[in-house]
């Protein structure tokens, strides 16, 4: 226990303080009825900084991109009702990507509780599927408990959100309070340490392979792992792929990385894949769209799985060989040196072809006539890489724009891109890019997005305006929603509601302040980028372009990798 005297406080200072005393000093909030006891303490605290959204969706996205940057738990705050399911698709986003953050909701007094008050909803029951716990706090007596455990929770093993809902009257209500508790969950003893065991049959099995390939996920990210995924993969000379969330994991350009592996993944990165005889994951859970056809996926692999959480191991790929429970920092860590090199000369001579003959480049040049005369977004993605020299903060939102970020956007820099990935909630772009920024206000931030995800939070603009925010919005205009009329196009035969007309997106921007641009071409394109990198404060560029600009390389879905197309 961590005491001072006993003090008489209100359960409202207990949250605030709570929050100073984990570490924390940003909130990401929508005031009112039910927190209205929280906001009145809030002026109290000025070493606490309040970013008022325009949508309460704007401040799930916000803390999570906050929480992505800082590798710690991002603060949310709603009220009752309707304030508290705003927030779901921020906090389901961040519990699918296993993004820590804090979820703080209030609630009717704790008398009304079961009457159908107003803007009463179960919202214990509506989040629990969605975070690793959730709170129903009813007396300021629990709070500095509770607190401790929330932070404890989000933050711990497999990181994700902790939801707490705290009634008015437990606000409001004076308690004694002498400081905020050790935490001893029963049951909750994350493993950190894989078994040596297990690491010694990790060597025995690279050894006996001839086709390795490592998939590098999202937990190489969560764990710090950066510089150990990149010595074991440079020590036992086994090519890598990524995953979307795994990129910049590994440089771009090292000679083992083959590039992002999946749906809309590299050529030679599904190939290798699909031939490997034994595949290593490295803090992926081998979702759907990595893995294509799982039965395909599985035929003549042997499989390593390193994870954090005992419950992703053979939950989607049902026989591993060897499985590894623990940190994958630490876990590589005591493997690196059990490791040997070997040179899988043919194995990466066979790799070396399929990087030859399906290149990104000869990719781009087969389908560049599917964007007509107008621009093509893909350029616009390469252009901004060459200009920010790969080391901005880039936050895609979903569909088309995001895939063409993932394949043409190359990070310096890990952890530096921003993807909604086992959600794909689109309207993320902006509220995540403004988490992020607050978060690294030194870096510099893009928002990207299509016009139909743009227009789902394009409200938070005026949270960017409010805040002094320098954040550069880019929106690639085709005038649909492109992935599903591609989606349509390719195998449906027909398009069916994805005609987008939308506003003046110049004037829209311009109305709320920010100096706004619109191109057409390549050439301008890298002009206004530059224009834009110079311009103190935000910025917005409307990419006009062709509208049926397609992704690829692209699974066919329930195909195999082995299946992936390069061309319609």
């Amino acid at each position: 226990m961590t005491k001072t005297s006993t003090q008489r406080k209100l359960g409202s200072e207990i949250l605030l303080e709570g929050i100073l005393h984990h570490g924390e000093n940003t909130l990401f909030g929508y005031p009112g009825g039910s927190v209205i006891p929280l906001y009145e303490t809030l002026r109290k605290y000025p070493e606490i900084r309040h970013i008022l959204v325009r949508h309460e969706q704007g401040a799930a996205f916000a803390a999570n991109g906050y929480a992505r940057v800082n590798r710690k738990a991002g603060i949310c705050l709603a009220t009752s009702g309707p304030g508290a399911t705003n927030l779901l698709t921020g906090v389901a986003d961040a519990y699918m990507d296993s993004i820590p953050m804090i979820v703080i909701t209030g609630q009717v007094f704790s008398s009304l509780l079961g009457t159908d008050a107003f803007q009463e909803v179960d919202t214990l029951g509506i989040f629990l599927p969605i975070v690793k716990h959730s709170y129903a706090v009813t007396s300021a007596k629990e709070l500095a408990q509770v607190i401790s455990e929330a932070f404890h929770l989000a933050n711990t093993g497999r990181p994700g959100p902790v939801h707490i809902d705290i009634t008015k009257d437990a606000l409001l209500e004076e308690v004694d309070f002498s400081g905020y508790p050790e935490v001893n969950i029963p049951g909750y003893n994350p493993t950190l340490s894989a078994h040596i065991k297990q690491l010694e049959k990790v060597t025995k099995v690279i050894q006996e392979a001839t086709r390795p390939v490592a998939i590098i996920g999202q937990g190489a990210h969560i764990s710090h792992a950066e510089k150990e995924v990149q010595e074991f993969i440079e020590k036992t000379g086994i090519p890598c792929v990524e995953t979307l969330l795994g990129l910049s994991t590994i440089p771009h350009n090292h000679p083992q990385n083959l590039g992002m592996l999946g749906m809309h993944g590299t050529v030679p990165a599904n190939y290798a894949v699909h031939n490997a005889d034994l595949i290593i994951s490295l803090g992926s859970r081998f979702d759907d769209r990595i893995t294509g056809k799982l039965s395909e996926f599985t035929r003549i692999a042997k499989f390593i799985h390193f994870d954090i959480d005992p419950a992703e191991i053979e939950k989607n790929v049902k026989e591993i060989l060897v499985p590894v429970v623990g940190d994958l920092k630490l876990s590589l860590k005591n493997t690196l040196p059990l490791l040997k090199k070997t040179e899988f000369s043919q194995w990466k001579k066979q790799i070396d072809t399929w990087k030859e003959r399906y290149s990104m480049e000869k990719v781009r040049e087969i389908n560049k006539t599917k964007a007509g005369d107008k621009m093509r977004a893909c350029q616009v993605i390469k252009i901004l890489h060459e200009e920010t020299e790969g080391n901005a903060i880039v936050v895609p939102d979903v569909g088309q724009n995001q895939m063409w970020t993932a394949q043409e956007y190359k990070s310096n820099i890990p952890n530096s891109l921003l993807f909604s990935g086992g959600l794909g909630a689109m309207g993320c772009s902006l509220p995540t890019a403004i988490g992020a920024k607050i978060a690294q206000p030194e870096r510099e931030v893009w928002s990207i997005s299509g016009d139909g995800g743009f227009q789902m939070n394009m409200q938070e603009m005026m949270t960017i305006i409010q805040e002094g925010l320098d954040i550069n919005i880019a929106v690639l205009n085709n005038n649909y929603l492109g992935m599903v009329r591609q989606w349509q196009e390719l195998f449906e035969g027909g398009y069916s509601y994805v005609d987008m007309q939308n506003p003046d997106f110049i004037k829209l921007a311009e109305a709320y302040g920010i100096p706004s641009f619109q191109v057409r071409t390549e050439e301008e394109a890298r002009s206004i980028i530059q224009q834009c990198r110079s311009i103190k404060g935000p910025t917005f560029i409307e990419f006009v372009i062709g509208k049926e600009e397609n992704v690829f390389p692209m699974v066919p879905q329930a195909k195999s990798l082995g299946d992936t197309q390069i061309t319609e």
